[in-house]
């Protein structure tokens, strides 16, 4: 109860600072149309009993004028209620979505400052879940939800004020059947609640199958496996449907059981005001304020339709609690969802443009100079420059995903600048872990890597990351022009850089063979195009970017023979003077690295360059032979 009510005041909370004003004028808008609302019931009141009955003694002439003088409050009351209603359900639609929208920008935010491990540990579709079915509970929480329970909130508050004020007594008989309602709105309402969260997480699981089942479609019918994913599609469904369904059950049973203390109230109310009325019962009221008789007809009609009000609240709220809890739970799960943690990043050392000074000392620059510099500052403050040149050290690297699972034991790996270092083995053999430590994806657990002599650890990661290209096996191309994907990682690169990325990949004849050139639309993960031609532009935008280091991550592995050829004579071009790790299956593409590590099980078993290598005729060798294969 304790985290509903957390996450219930975070939420309100969270709206009220996005406009305070706004809100303060919901609220009294919001009173305006409960008093409306309510103020039909003394009207019954104060006719029967200031002009009906006396009328009938006295004539209708002589109460003609009360009449109109209730007519004309009766005008006014509900005109200020129908500008209230008006007022807060504009002012609250308007607030909400300002608050939606600061909820998904923070949401976005988030996801962008995660680590690595949290989408691996997450499916896209679980992730999707949270943008789309728990923002969209908060909205229906908002603009309906919240507003209806308020008002009616509002409008119980002024019911039990004014049966106070006809009959503390009658008022006492309507609190026992009260607290009845609520006992038995927070015991089912409770369960709801509950029911109604697991929906959403099993709702997010759903979804986060069917994303991957859409993506992966193709390898789904190659391998005949539609039954056994329909299935499996309908076990995490029924999953789904039963939790919806108790959630549902607990929600819906709460109204009837409501209602019908609700009319045995009202049956109630109307014996005792009868037995009132016809034992001439008096002095029931607050005596002093108002000392009414409560054998006055008026008084009795009017507290019959104000149990009804007060029974038709309490089931209002009732009819929310499922709607309040279905928020509850997608809010809770936001919330978790932002307060995930983030990645950690405590570097200080910067990477900035650089200039040589006519002494060799460097400079900063503005602008590109094609020189790069590690920027830090001494013990005084006064910032100094050590150049990037590409020289990296893996120093005794031990590293697990998974505590106690190691992945990667006592590797060292030196690459001095200018260097192209291979990376050979099996499959989990650990050679794109190595990249992803570099470029500290993840954080190792034994050991140091260095870049130009600086411990990556006090670089700043988006620095870091700047420093570096890469190509993946897996292309991941987004909506929009050529020009734009091939431009991604540089923000100021001209059009005469994009060009001359384009063909250092040997991309930019394909890319002027389309009807569009450089401005084609790509379609989403550029689907429109074919798996060489989308890496052929993955390797044009790392081209582009022009970092001094390049991982190349089976770069030409989904690149036919034909394509490969021009793809490599590009590759050579781009890896010229700079430091590059390449992860090769094909090991006719690395022959020309100036060292090979061979590593199987998380260790480097071998190292050297090819002809060394092949002297030694051993895993190497069988490798390159065909007399081992690569699984």
């Amino acid at each position: 109860m304790t985290n509903k009510r957390h996450t219930l005041w975070r939420l309100i909370k969270g709206l009220f600072m996005t406009n305070p004003k706004a809100m303060i004028v919901v609220f009294i808008a919001l009173i305006f149309a409960s008093a409306g609302m309510m103020s039909i019931s003394v009207f019954i009141q104060i006719i029967i009993d200031d002009a009906i009955m006396p009328a009938l003694d006295e004539g209708w002439a002589s109460v003609s004028s009360r009449l109109f003088d209730i007519l004309i409050v009766m005008i006014v009351v509900y005109t200020l209620a129908v500008v209230g209603t008006l007022a807060y359900t504009q002012i609250i639609a308007k607030v909400g979505q300002d608050y939606l929208d600061d909820i998904r920008k923070a949401m976005f935010e988030k996801m962008e400052s995660m680590p690595l491990k949290f989408f691996d540990q997450k499916s896209h579709g679980d992730i999707m879940s949270y943008y789309t079915n728990d923002v969209d509970t908060l909205r229906q929480f908002i603009t309906q939800s919240m507003i209806q329970f308020a008002m009616t909130a509002l409008t119980l508050f002024f019911v039990v004020g004014v049966m106070l004020y006809y009959s503390f007594f009658l008022t006492l008989f309507i609190a026992l059947g009260a607290l009845v309602m609520f006992k038995v709105t927070s015991h089912i309402g409770g369960k709801s609640s509950d029911r109604f969260r697991d929906q959403q997480k099993s709702l997010g699981v759903l979804e986060g199958y069917v994303e991957e089942m859409m993506h992966g479609q193709r390898v789904v019918k190659t391998f005949v496996r539609e039954e056994k994913t329909k299935a499996e599609f309908d076990e995490l469904n029924e999953r789904w449907y039963d939790d919806a369904a108790t959630a549902r059950h607990y929600g819906n049973i709460l109204m009837p059981v409501l209602h019908n203390i609700g009319n045995l109230l009202y049956v109630l109310i109307a014996i005792l005001g009868s037995v009132f009325i016809y034992f001439n019962v008096t002095n029931v009221g607050f005596s002093g304020i108002y000392p009414f008789s409560i054998a006055r007809i008026g008084i009795v009609v009017s507290f019959l339709s104000l149990s009804r009000q007060f029974s038709q609240s309490v089931r209002m709220i009732s009819q929310q609690a499922p709607m309040i809890a279905m928020a509850l739970g997608g809010a809770s799960r936001v919330f978790d969802f932002l307060g995930f943690e983030s990645e950690k990043d405590d570097g200080y050392i910067t990477l900035v443009s650089a200039m040589k000074h006519e002494d060799g000392a460097l400079i900063e620059s503005e602008h590109e100079t094609g020189v790069w510099a590690w920027k830090s500052y001494d013990e005084e403050g006064t910032p100094f420059y050590t150049e990037l040149k590409g020289d990296i050290v893996l120093d005794s690297v031990d590293f697990e995903y998974v505590e106690d699972t190691p992945v990667l034991k006592d590797i060292s790996v030196y690459a001095h600048p200018g260097q192209t270092i291979a990376l050979v083995g099996e499959t989990g053999a650990g050679k794109t872990t190595i990249t992803n430590l570099i470029n500290r994806f993840y954080e190792i657990k034994h050991g140091t890597i260095y870049y130009d002599g600086i411990d990556i650890k006090n670089i700043r990661k988006p620095d870091l990351r700047r420093s570096m290209g890469i190509v993946l096996q897996d292309t991941n191309l987004f909506s929009g022009t050529i020009r734009d994907n091939i431009s991604y990682g540089r923000k100021d690169a001209s059009e005469a850089d994009i060009v001359n990325a384009a063909k250092t990949a040997n991309a930019y004849g394909f890319i002027m063979n389309l009807a569009n050139g450089f401005d084609t639309e790509l379609s989403a993960d550029g689907g429109n195009l074919s798996q060489g031609q989308r890496q052929l532009l993955s390797i044009a935008r790392a081209a582009c970017a022009n970092s001094p280091v390049l991982i190349l991550d089976e770069a030409t592995s989904s690149i036919d023979t034909r394509t490969e050829s021009l793809v490599q004579e590009g590759m050579n071009r781009l890896m010229e003077g700079r430091t590059v790790f390449v992860i090769a299956h094909r090991l006719s593409t690395i022959k020309n690295a100036n060292a090979i590590m061979v590593m199987d099980h998380g260790e480097i078993i071998e190292r050297g360059d090819h002809e060394t290598l092949i002297e030694e005729k051993g895993i190497y060798y069988q490798l390159y032979t065909g007399a081992l294969e690569m699984e």
